[in-house]
């Protein structure tokens, strides 16, 4: 693992690192609170497909979390940031999906991303959490389905911008299969005027989810027009259940 210079362009405090590997490097930056341990807890971030590993909102969680005495990663996307394809982007992304080990590819890109950086860092035993929205989501599934990813224990993840139709139809199956595997926590963003996802392949990929503690949140908008508000009850659906289960309570306020 080799540790980059600081990206001029950006005025985010992450360190970018690569890590080598047989096939294609693995690039990607981490935010550290100040006295990060063993037990600080690390939050995951997956990007869309038209950023890298500093697409909003993710220097702003960053930023949250860290006030918080949480840690981030974000990884660069199959062919985006610093290991962009051609054009880079949504176009780079639909040539790079038709790849059959595209998806698989990505999963253990980012669990040696994971492993890599807790044994250098000493992140050793604090609890996991993931966010990643459009193509955060496509990626983001599977790799809290996979084997590897449910030993270690997610306690929460905030998907969404996604569906089993519309722009990545084709993959459809292995999104809903992937999220039948998911059992814990999921926070749900949806924009209801979408115009890459349709709201039918929304719920369908939203009702596919395993777990039975899940919520969806719907708002007006385009596929990128999520609101701060939405941000911020990420931030804050992730904070409350690293360190403790919250019980899913059911009130009725028309009971008598």
């Amino acid at each position: 693992m080799e540790w980059l210079p600081p990206d001029t362009r950006s005025a985010s405090q992450a360190r970018d690192f690569r890590i080598e590997t047989d096939g294609r490097p693995v690039t990607g930056a981490l935010w550290l609170p100040p006295e990060a341990d063993a037990d600080t807890a690390l939050v995951l971030c997956g990007h869309g497909a038209s950023g890298n590993r500093y697409q909003r909102p993710i220097p702003y969680l960053a930023e949250h979390f860290i006030a918080a005495g949480v840690a981030t990663l974000a990884l660069d996307g199959p062919v985006h940031g610093l290991r962009q394809q051609g054009p880079g982007g949504r176009a780079a992304l639909a040539v790079e999906l038709q790849r059959p080990a595209s998806i698989d590819d990505m999963v253990a890109d980012w669990l040696l991303a994971l492993a890599t950086i807790r044994e250098t860092c000493g992140l050793n035993s604090g609890p996991l959490a993931y966010f990643g929205l459009s193509m955060g989501t496509l990626f983001g599934i599977p790799l809290l389905a996979s084997a590897p990813a449910r030993d270690i224990g997610f306690r929460a993840s905030v998907l969404g911008l996604a569906g089993t139709t519309g722009a990545v139809s084709f993959l459809g199956d292995r999104l809903a299969q992937d999220a039948a595997r998911i059992d814990h926590p999921v926070l749900y963003l949806m924009q209801l005027e979408d115009e890459l996802f349709d709201r039918d392949g929304y719920l369908a990929l939203f009702d596919s989810l395993g777990t039975t503690d899940k919520r969806l949140h719907a708002n007006p908008g385009l596929h990128p027009e999520v609101s701060t508000e939405e941000v911020d009850a990420s931030v804050a659906f992730i904070l409350q259940r690293l360190w403790q289960d919250v019980p899913r309570r059911i009130t009725n306020p028309l009971a008598e």
